[in-house]
């Protein structure tokens, strides 16, 4: 499993995995893939600055990348408390009434913070002005194409830039910006997702991007099998993202069982595409907090970034009661074929090995 992107990148499988743990993303490193640390949950740059320095000093000298959430289009914003003034009190009250159906309970006194405020264009920058400080080799923003002086920014320092698409005609637009490398995100993934499946996006951004433009295949992606079947479909490597939370190095983020009881139990079918979690589609898991929001009573989800900042103290007692028939969990349709938790090497491994069965195997069929 070696592509162009292994060499450019100085790892051992163009293996990139996506995760807000950085224990999780520091042993993919560590195991010869890019482990790329989200960094949307950093509200405190400080914070940021010790997880990076940690991530420095724990990959072993190895490659990795940071993930940030940045509109290319500056938005007019202020700070939280002024956006909190956008949001409608019927959208407040609804909120309120259903985490008591619910029967989620406050957190604890003196517990708790307000909206997440990485999903803040500000914010982002910061984030990627405190990257630059440390050593990661790749600049990766979930949102599509930084604003061109960001991305300038990057390679100056020497970083490579990626972009998530969804269609060929915003591939096409991240490379007249200057990005570098193009995730094909398709419907399957877990987080944000367009409205094309993987086997049919991967193939059409692979060509109309070219042979110069490296394009990572992404969405459902969780085994060796479908890794060759990206590869096949002409990408250069893979972005993961959803495998990766039943591993045993996220127990080190999550903190609780409600969120390994509710992925370990679901099917590939047990997911919903919704814009309740950022304002913009995502695909979460389904449960009784996704239900609530399809009824008939329910209000239409507000616009990025006032919905995060509308639900995101609901998320903090959802999250601390662990409740898994409430929890609220983006992930991609692959968490039908997540049963067990694992360290991460050991996913690693076997993504690698059942790859390169799968490659023998074609090999035989086409007579090679």
């Amino acid at each position: 499993m070696h592509t162009a992107l292994c060499d450019a990148f100085g790892i051992d499988y163009p293996i990139f995995a996506f995760t807000p743990s950085e224990h999780v993303a520091a042993a993919v490193s560590r195991a010869g893939g890019l482990g790329v640390l989200g960094c949307v949950r950093f509200n405190d740059p400080d914070e940021l600055d010790r997880v990076l320095t940690w991530m420095d000093e724990n990959t072993d000298g190895k490659p990795y990348g940071v993930d940030v959430v940045m509109p290319m289009k500056i938005p007019t914003e202020g700070t939280s408390a002024d956006l909190s003034t956008y949001i409608p009190e019927e959208h407040r009250k609804f909120v309120d009434e259903t985490l008591l159906k619910l029967g989620v309970p406050p957190l604890p006194e003196g517990e708790g913070r307000e909206g997440v405020l990485g999903w803040l264009h500000s914010v982002a920058r910061s984030h990627v002005d405190i990257a630059l400080q440390h050593r990661p080799v790749l600049i990766a923003n979930a949102l599509g194409s930084p604003p061109v002086d960001v991305i300038e920014q990057c390679h100056e320092a020497g970083l490579k830039v990626a972009a998530l698409a969804g269609a060929p005609k915003h591939a096409l637009s991240h490379v007249a910006n200057g990005v570098d490398i193009i995730i094909a995100q398709g419907y399957e993934a877990g987080g944000h997702t367009g409205e094309i499946a993987s086997m049919v996006l991967t193939p059409d951004i692979v060509d109309a991007v070219g042979p110069d433009v490296p394009v990572l295949g992404a969405g459902g992606i969780g085994s060796g099998r479908q890794i060759a079947a990206s590869l096949a479909l002409g990408a250069q490597g893979v972005w993961t993202g959803s495998i990766w939370l039943g591993t045993e190095e996220y127990r080190n983020l999550a903190g609780n069982k409600g969120w390994e009881t509710a992925f370990l139990r679901a099917t590939s079918s047990d997911t919903v595409r919704t814009r309740i979690y950022t304002g913009k589609p995502a695909r979460l898991l389904k449960t009784k907090w996704t239900e609530a929001w399809s009824s008939e009573d329910a209000p239409a989800p507000l616009p990025m970034p006032l919905q995060n900042l509308l639900v995101a103290d609901a998320h903090n007692r959802i999250n601390a009661s662990g409740d898994p028939d409430v929890i609220s969990m983006p992930i991609g349709q692959i968490v039908g074929r997540m049963n067990e938790v694992r360290p991460v090497a050991s996913v690693v491994a076997d993504l690698v090995a059942e790859f390169e069965e799968t490659s023998k195997k074609l090999g035989g069929i086409a007579g090679l």
